[in-house]
């Protein structure tokens, strides 16, 4: 049996339905993360397994027992949110050892604990100062060993990497999976940001609509995507109706085909004579777009050299990866 087992959860607001029929499997150890758009119900599902919302019908099993009829303090379960909710009042130290105190650990286990916790998130020396000392990142390392002091069960992260720069969000995404890994934490990690989801998950659940459209490892969910949906929302596929494929690819394609950037080869010597249309430098990566047979394309081109830039207007020419094409309904 599987460690979590979430079976036909159903959850409406005022009649209007959030999700229904979820269905999901989580083994042991694993790193899920619920992946989709605002409003898919992703952060309504989390706080459904913290206790925090009620549900209207189904069962979430943990290690076994449903724990639906159990209030959020008997669930065993450590969340994070996207705000800190420190209490300014209290010091780093304080914070962390307030979910002990309701444990009602006491003494010399709880400093143990609380030591243990901090040297996880790396804030060992900032265990004297107060909430407003501290920057966003370090607040969120704060609120982070407060859920793992407990010694959780299961670990529910609600975006909480959404509110910090982009430097400190891969930093700390990164401290969150080795802590993850270092102590085989089961958790569920919520997010709309696919770069986030790809990084760090075992398996991503893919939401839309209050349903789980596909789910499975990083490199399933981007290189063999189910839907139009799926294929819009990872990575930034080419995404063409059946007019526009059957006169790129010279042959008839009933339905729409998912291409991605990256497969389509952009040189002088290929396949198809093309036109570049713009461009936009991403860094380690050269966006493109291209006019082919009446029909643009995004070509995803390394940044090696400035001397292989191609200007705007300039004659090119596009080989595409056959294996690449998707047909998606």
């Amino acid at each position: 049996m599987s460690y979590v087992s979430v079976r036909n959860l159903q959850k409406s607001y005022a009649g209007s339905p959030v999700f229904s029929q979820i269905d999901c499997q989580i083994e042991r150890g694993e790193f899920i993360t619920l992946l989709g758009p605002s409003g898919c119900g992703k952060s309504t599902l989390l706080r459904c397994i913290a206790g925090l919302t009620p549900v209207d019908s189904g069962q979430i099993l943990l290690d076994g027992i449903d724990i639906v009829p159990q209030s959020p303090q008997k669930r065993g379960i450590g969340m994070v949110f996207q705000s800190y909710a420190l209490f300014p009042n209290m010091t780093v130290e304080q914070n962390v050892a307030f979910g002990l105190r309701m444990q009602k650990v006491r003494g010399d286990e709880s400093q143990t604990r609380v030591r243990e916790a901090l040297q996880l998130v790396e804030l060992n020396d900032f265990a004297a100062r107060y909430p407003h000392q501290l920057s966003g990142g370090q607040c969120q390392r704060v609120a982070l060993a407060r859920s793992l002091v407990t010694r959780p069960r299961l670990l529910l992260l609600d975006e909480p990497l959404s509110a910090l720069d982009a430097r400190i969000r891969k930093h700390l995404r990164e401290q969150i999976r080795a802590i993850q890994r270092e102590l085989g934490l089961t958790t569920i990690f919520v997010t709309h940001d696919q770069e986030e989801a790809l990084t760090l998950s075992d398996r991503i659940f893919l939401m839309n609509q209050g349903r789980i459209v596909q789910s499975g490892d990083a490199e399933t969910l981007y290189t063999a995507p189910v839907d139009l949906f799926a294929a819009g929302f990872i990575g930034n596929y080419n995404l063409l109706d059946a007019d526009s494929a059957s006169r790129l690819l010279q042959r008839p394609v009933s339905g729409r085909l998912a291409i991605r950037p990256e497969s389509i080869t952009l040189g002088l010597h290929g396949e198809l004579d093309a036109q570049v249309r713009s461009h936009s430098l991403l860094g380690n990566v050269i966006r493109y777009r291209v006019q082919v047979r009446e029909v643009e394309l995004v070509v995803d081109v390394l940044n090696r050299s400035p001397a292989d830039l191609h200007a705007d207007g300039q004659r090119v020419s596009v080989s595409i990866d056959p294996s690449a094409l998707r047909e998606v309904a």
